[in-house]
């Protein structure tokens, strides 16, 4: 199935510059695009790209108008990687097949179970005693909703997924290990998306909390009672210990390790691979990657490094006495 240009502009806007009738068959790359294909341009970086792409039409910002129009036809937007983020969600629903199944015949489901009846369940799912699944909300397959987790409206929960398993949690007696049964559950807000195999573990007494619009990644492991603010956005194979306590509109790098027990405040970017061991208290950019070595000579060396700074302006004060 196709899209007409003119088709696209009236469902998303944008100005049209060109061939309102042209079909468009696929959404492709800059430099791979076809007559009959679009794309987009939003990095200046890859400026050189529009004028040998033989796209059919380029989704532009407007300073990159003439030169869009140059080569041909283009779609201009105030922000062009936005709209092509729509664009895809337009394409998508107009080319999705309609199998009828809302709940996959393989899927496991306790009869306690609250599935809203515009929720999507995939093959082999499980849904536990008193698990809820808001409306519009898509489980792929073999996601587990363990007991009384409850997850919101609209959000999507991709394959290998699992929501309230326990908490690792376990008192020593005598050099064994104890469990602590973990009797809270976890609460997941509206329009938030969760990459596969992510793990969200249920809370020891009250809940682990993911907040409205947050974006989980694949391969991630969150701990007991943790709790992430909106819209915070989290890359792959990070690992958040226990009762971490993560703002709104965060974006957390792959594979960065969050402490358990402390606090990162909203608007905070951390970098891929970085340890946070303390909290963070105001908003920023922070990266910290550290060699292991023995712990007493690595706080003593973690303890130094954190002067560099302070006493590369004293040497540098000092030669300018000399």
């Amino acid at each position: 199935m196709s899209l007409m240009l003119a088709e696209i502009v009236a469902a998303l806007g944008g100005e049209l510059c060109g061939d309102s009738g042209l079909e468009i068959e696929r959404l492709a790359p800059l430099e791979s695009a076809g007559p009959s294909e679009l794309s987009f341009l939003s990095n200046p970086r890859y400026r050189p790209q529009l004028a040998s792409s033989r796209a059919g039409c380029v989704i532009v910002a407007e300073a990159m108008k003439a030169e869009a129009l140059a080569r041909g036809t283009c779609i201009v937007a105030a922000d062009p990687y936005l709209y092509f983020a729509r664009l895809t969600q337009l394409w998508k629903s107009r080319h999705a097949s309609a199998d009828g199944l809302r709940v996959h015949p393989s899927a496991s489901i306790h009869p306690t179970a609250e599935i809203d009846p515009t929720a999507t369940i995939g093959p082999l799912c499980v849904l536990e005693r008193g698990a809820r699944i808001g409306a519009g909300t898509v489980l792929k397959s073999r996601v587990t909703v363990g007991e009384g987790c409850v997850i919101g409206e609209r959000c999507i929960v991709h394959a290998g997924v699992v929501i309230g398993a326990d908490g690792f949690g376990f008192a020593q007696d005598r050099g064994v290990w104890v469990k602590i049964e973990q009797l809270g559950a976890v609460r997941i807000g509206n329009d938030v998306e969760i990459g596969a195999n992510t793990c969200i573990d249920r809370g020891a007494l009250g809940d682990t909390v993911i907040e409205d619009g947050v974006k989980l990644d694949n391969l991630i492991q969150i701990a007991h009672n943790v709790r992430i603010g909106a819209h915070t956005a989290i890359a792959a194979c990070t690992g958040i210990a226990g009762s971490a306590d993560i703002g709104a509109h965060c974006t957390i790098g792959g594979a960065a390790m969050i402490h358990g027990h402390i606090t990162i405040v909203d608007r905070t970017f951390v970098s891929a691979g970085t340890f946070v061991g303390r909290s963070i208290l105001q908003p920023g950019h922070y990266t910290g990657i550290f060699p292991m070595d023995e712990n007493a000579n690595w706080e003593k060396n973690a303890a130094a490094v954190r002067q560099l700074y302070r006493l590369r302006e004293r040497i540098k004060a000092l030669e300018k006495r000399e």
